[in-house]
């Protein structure tokens, strides 16, 4: 296959980008889009240009850092027939000849640092504000030591698949990490050792996100439709629930 790309190409975060064209032969369609990449990169250091720096790390779908917006869907979205991340998207899914864009995710709150490579820090920090347990449990108990009814307990672990790649932010036109945030509220509120905090810690990650440059979510539903994890959309409402309880709760807790 030839793939014809055209790419971001941004020396730092305070340097003015621009799409670069690039044509890349050889590329096999049980490629990965990532080892495609690789290919071009191995061809620019041949040839002593700079490769195109781009995120990533297990490419098993696990940990979401290689997340790039293709032809103007997060991961390549609109050319896969399922919501995947971009290590896992295959060149089958493009035609031979075919011009491929290849950009950051787009968020005021995820800066370019270098071509590809956003900094999503952002999304440690909503976490460091109450995605967390802070009771010392000790060991870990038995499975069935806490009861939990099934129904909240598989809630709780749909929205625990969550790997934090940032495509429900790339999507959503308002830049809004709602899906994110939600997810880590909805993991934790649906489990007996995340009461104690619950509405503390809805509260404390709402206000974050809203310091950090996030927008508002107005329930467009791109998020959901990018998510390679395909969190469900309704854990917006189960935050947005929280967090009304949370405004009203007497004791400010």
């Amino acid at each position: 296959m030839i793939i014809n790309l055209r790419v971001w190409r941004q020396a730092s975060a305070s340097a003015e980008g621009k799409m670069v064209s690039y044509r890349v032969e050889g590329v096999s369609e049980d490629m990965s889009f990532l080892e495609m990449l690789d290919l071009l990169n191995e061809d620019l250091t041949l040839k002593g240009e700079e490769p195109i720096a781009f995120d990533h790390d297990c490419r098993e779908g696990i940990c979401g850092m290689c997340g790039v917006v293709i032809n103007g869907s997060a991961h390549g979205r609109a050319s896969s027939p399922v919501p995947t991340t971009t290590c896992q998207l295959h060149m089958r899914s493009f035609a031979d000849g075919a011009t491929i864009d290849v950009e950051p995710w787009r968020a005021g709150a995820f800066p370019v640092i270098k071509d590809l490579v956003v900094d999503r820090t952002a999304f440690d920090r909503i976490i460091q504000a109450g995605g967390f347990i802070s009771v010392n449990a000790g060991a870990a108990p038995e499975a069935h030591s806490v009861p939990a009814p099934k129904i909240e307990a598989d809630r709780a672990f749909d929205a625990a698949t969550c790997i934090g790649c940032g495509a429900c932010v790339a999507a959503c036109p308002n830049g809004s990490s709602m899906l994110f945030t939600s997810a880590k509220i909805t993991h934790l509120a649906m489990l007996p050792q995340g009461q104690p905090e619950r509405y503390s810690r809805v509260k404390a990650m709402v206000a974050t996100q809203d310091e950090l440059g996030f927008g508002g979510c107005t329930n467009i539903g791109e998020c959901a439709a990018v998510c390679p994890k395909q969190i469900p959309l309704d854990t917006i409402s189960q935050l947005n629930r929280d967090l009304i309880k949370a405004l009203f709760r007497k004791d400010g807790k």
